[in-house]
């Protein structure tokens, strides 16, 4: 089985000593297809076909860790994390 990790980034490497650079990084999860193994007890392979989690609960509470379509554990679930890096950048003002 094959874990994916989605990874965007942008460079902001072209600074100068008169422009202001400033970055912020943005994080979003989000947990796709259930991946729980319901024969294993019995030597096979075979999941439920939840294609997406969805919470059961309020954030925070334990009910938020629980899957409303298939009833399992949110770690059962295929996790998908995007980062971005986001670069603002004002250009120097030039005085003539």
């Amino acid at each position: 089985m094959k874990k994916r990790q989605v990874v965007v980034k942008k460079d902001c490497s072209g600074r100068s000593s008169s422009s202001s650079t400033s970055s912020s990084v943005v994080r979003t999860v989000r947990y796709a297809e259930c991946q729980k193994n319901h024969a294993a007890n019995i030597g096979g392979y075979a999941v439920d076909g939840c294609r997406e989690f969805m919470a059961s609960g309020e954030e925070g509470t334990n009910g938020a860790l629980m899957c409303a379509a298939c009833g399992c554990h949110r770690n059962f679930h295929r996790r998908e994390v995007e980062t971005e890096v986001v670069c603002e950048y004002s250009p120097p003002t030039s005085n003539p």
